[in-house]
């Protein structure tokens, strides 16, 4: 009879598909990992994995075993959220993933207002460039301007946001504000890194023109308007993030470019308490900011 408890080292191990990642999160060594993955072959009497230099890859037979440990992994799940003495308040730990843009300029100040109604629920801000994969569960909960894609997650649409384009007074001052769509293209641009924008939807100021002249190139969009509000250029910031920063003005008011926001999360964590207080505070935020997010004056 193989030991149950080997089936978290197995999964963990197969989302993350290296020793040392799965050890991280597990909180445990790299030779634990190994050892227990080797004992559950062993009582089982299968090859779970094929050792690659790369990596490790599932086999049939570990194919078969994961959907199985899945299963049991979201009934334990069921008996630990229902059948334990619920607490009158969620708590837990609940990673949210999202980029760095509406983390920095907008989440994180609304979660300190989360935090307030569910001070039990420490609530961990991921920003990152690419799209985590809740599927390997290096997140919980993930806002971002595509639909995630992957088995067993749930996606839906939240609200939207919009952006407008931006300059500094000084820029203002000493090249004069465009005032048509031909005279913006002779001015001085802040933009993202092409070659490393690893989601196109961010790359957003394509969508009014592809600029001639980029000044001030950066992966962050925080840097992007500190250098737009210091004078160096002109560049396409959300409303959100704009409308806080009083070195900046808004010029050409009837380019407006639309993103929209997805709130994803595995379907064998959603029903979780503290998950689902997250995932109803997220699109009552939405909901109740619409013209904050949306709307500039």
């Amino acid at each position: 009879m193989f030991d149950w408890n080997d089936l978290k080292f197995f999964l963990e191990l197969a989302r993350q598909g290296r020793l040392m990642p799965a050890a991280r999160r597990l909180k445990v060594d790299h030779t634990t990992v190994s050892r227990r993955i080797s004992e559950l072959e062993r009582d089982l009497a299968i090859k779970i994995f094929d050792r690659k230099p790369d990596g490790f890859v599932l086999t049939e037979d570990g194919h078969k075993l994961y959907q199985a440990a899945e299963k049991i992994e979201a009934a334990a799940l069921v008996v630990s959220e229902d059948f334990r003495s619920a607490p009158t308040e969620p708590t837990g730990r609940v990673r949210l993933t999202s980029m760095e843009g509406i983390a920095a300029f907008y989440l994180a100040e609304k979660l300190v207002q989360f935090n307030e109604k569910h001070p039990g629920v420490l609530v961990e801000l991921v920003t990152e460039r690419h799209l985590i994969n809740l599927t390997k569960r290096e997140a919980d909960v993930c806002v971002s301007f595509v639909p995630l894609a992957g088995p067993k997650l749930s996606v839906k649409k939240a609200g939207e946001f919009k952006l407008g384009l931006f300059a500094s007074s000084k820029y203002i001052v000493n090249r004069g504000a465009p005032g048509s769509m031909e005279e913006l293209k002779g001015h001085d641009f802040i933009d993202y890194v092409d070659d490393l924008v690893a989601i196109q939807p961010v790359q957003w100021l394509h969508d009014v023109l592809v600029p001639e002249n980029v000044v001030f190139r950066s992966t962050s969009m925080a840097a992007q308007q500190n250098a737009i509000g210091a004078g160096r250029g002109i560049g396409l910031l959300p409303f959100f993030s704009a409308k806080k920063d009083p070195r900046l003005v808004r010029i050409m008011k009837d380019v407006v470019v639309t993103r929209s926001l997805f709130v994803s999360v595995h379907e064998d964590i959603e029903y979780m308490g503290r998950v689902r207080t997250l995932l109803r505070f997220l699109n009552e935020i939405f909901k109740a900011d619409k013209a904050f997010l949306n709307e500039f004056d």
